[in-house]
C-alpha cells in the first residue's frame, strides 16, 4: 500500500469518525466517505496506481448442476457440517447484535430456516454459501434502519448495481472500502462487554481474546471450533457443581435446605436417625451421578431409605444408573427402599432404566408424608 492508499484509508476514517453529529441524521456517514473520498482519488490520484474495485462482470448467473460421486461424498458431508455450523453461528451472532443494538428480539429459527434455504438455491447457481453479514447488517442499523426489510432492500441495490450500474463502483479506492470495514468493525466491538470481560468471568475473557488470536493467526474454524469445545467444557463442570448441590441426603428434621412440612418433619424426627431422607430436584443429568453415590455411601448405618423424585422433571440414563446402584446398595445392608415418585413422567422413565423394577410396588408412594409414615413403621 503506497502513500495514496494510506491516505485515502486516514480520509475515509477521519469522515467517519468526525463527521458532525446534525449532518449524520440526514445522511449516513458512510456514503459521505464513499462519495466524497472516490471523487477526491479521481480528480487527484488518477494515475492507475491505486487499486479499485474494477470492473463487476454483470448479468445473471446461469444454471449449474451438481456432479459429485460416491468417493466425494464424505468430503462433501464434513464440508457441509462445517461451513453450515460457521454459518449458523455468525448468523445468530449477527442476530444477537442486531438484537442489543435494536432493542428488539430475533426469531433463530426464521432466521437459520431463511439462510438454508437461500443457500440451497444459492448453490445451484454456483455461488458460494453465505451467512448473516454482520458488517453489513450494523451498518444498515446505523443509518437508520429497524427492520429486516433494510436487507431485502440492500440486496436489492447490489442486484441492480451487479446488473445495470456497475460501471458507477468500479473507481471506487479499495482504500475506502478498507476504511468503512474498520470503522464497521470499531462500532461492533461491545466495549462495555471488554471493559468489564475480567471482572465477570476471567475463563470467559481468555476464551474470547484467544479466539479472537487463533482467528487472526491461525484459522477461522479452528478457531471457533476450539473455543466451542472449552466452552462447552466449563459449562458442564459450573452445572456439574450446581446440580451436586441439588442431592441432599438428610437424617433428621433440622436441615433446612429440604422443602418438608412441619407433620413430615415431625415423622423424620420421630426415626431418631435410622432414616435416611434422600432428596433429588431439577434436572438430573449425568454430572449428578457422582454425587447420588457420594451421598448414600454411608447407607449402612440406616435401616430405612426414601429417594424422593417429587421435584425431579428429568432423568439422565447415567443418573438411573447411580440410583439403581444406590438401591441395591441398600437392599444389600438390609435397608428398605421407598420410593416417592408422583409424577409420570419420571415412573416411565425409570421403568425405561428397569429401576422401578428393583422396588415393591408397595413402596412407591405418590405422597412424601406416606413415605415417611411407611418409613418409620419399618424402623419402629
Amino acid at each position: 500500500m503506497d502513500f495514496a492508499e494510506l491516505f485515502l484509508g486516514a480520509l475515509t476514517l477521519a469522515i467517519l469518525f468526525l463527521l458532525p453529529k446534525k449532518y449524520r441524521q440526514h445522511v449516513p456517514p458512510q456514503l459521505v466517505a464513499l462519495v466524497a473520498v472516490t471523487l477526491l482519488s479521481v480528480l487527484f490520484f488518477d494515475d492507475g496506481t491505486i487499486r479499485r474495485i474494477g470492473e463487476i462482470p454483470a448479468g445473471l448467473p446461469s444454471l449449474v448442476i451438481p456432479h459429485f460421486n460416491v468417493e466425494m461424498f464424505t468430503e462433501m458431508i464434513i464440508d457441509a457440517l462445517v461451513l453450515g455450523t460457521l454459518g449458523c453461528i455468525d448468523t445468530l451472532l449477527t442476530a444477537v447484535i442486531g438484537d442489543s443494538l435494536t432493542r428488539k428480539e430475533h426469531d433463530s429459527d426464521k432466521e437459520l430456516r431463511g439462510q438454508g434455504l437461500a443457500n440451497l438455491v444459492a448453490g445451484l447457481f454456483g455461488a458460494l454459501p453465505g451467512a448473516g453479514a454482520t458488517m453489513g447488517t450494523v451498518t444498515n442499523i446505523q443509518v437508520g434502519a429497524r427492520s429486516p426489510l433494510s436487507g431485502v432492500v440492500r440486496a436489492l441495490v447490489l442486484a441492480l448495481v451487479v446488473l445495470v450500474a456497475s460501471g458507477l463502483t468500479e473507481p471506487i479506492p479499495m482504500a475506502v472500502l478498507a476504511g468503512i470495514a474498520v470503522y464497521v468493525g470499531f462500532n461492533i466491538l461491545d466495549w462495555s462487554f471488554i471493559q468489564r470481560a475480567h471482572k465477570v468471568s476471567i475463563p470467559g475473557m481468555a476464551i474470547m481474546y484467544g479466539v479472537m488470536l487463533l482467528t487472526v493467526f491461525v484459522d477461522l474454524i479452528v478457531a471457533v471450533g476450539l473455543g466451542v469445545f472449552i466452552s462447552n467444557i466449563i459449562i458442564i463442570e459450573r452445572l456439574s457443581r450446581e446440580q451436586a448441590r441439588q442431592v441432599k441426603a438428610i437424617s433428621d428434621a433440622d436441615d433446612d435446605d429440604v422443602p418438608l412440612t412441619d407433620s413430615e418433619r415431625g415423622l423424620l424426627e420421630q426415626a431418631q436417625g435410622k432414616v435416611l431422607f434422600f432428596y433429588l430436584s431439577g434436572p438430573m443429568i449425568f454430572s449428578v451421578s457422582k454425587a447420588i453415590s457420594r451421598q448414600h455411601s454411608s447407607i449402612s448405618d440406616y435401616q430405612a431409605m426414601i429417594l424422593d423424585l417429587t421435584d425431579v422433571p428429568m432423568i439422565d440414563v447415567t443418573v438411573g444408573l447411580a440410583l439403581e446402584n444406590a438401591i441395591k446398595d441398600a437392599q444389600d445392608a438390609n435397608c428398605h427402599v421407598y420410593l416417592l415418585c408422583p409424577t409420570d413422567k419420571i415412573k416411565q422413565q425409570l421403568d425405561k432404566f428397569h429401576v422401578i423394577d428393583l422396588v415393591p410396588d408397595d413402596n412407591i408412594y405418590s405422597e412424601r408424608e406416606k413415605a415417611l409414615e411407611a418409613a418409620y413403621n419399618a424402623t419402629a
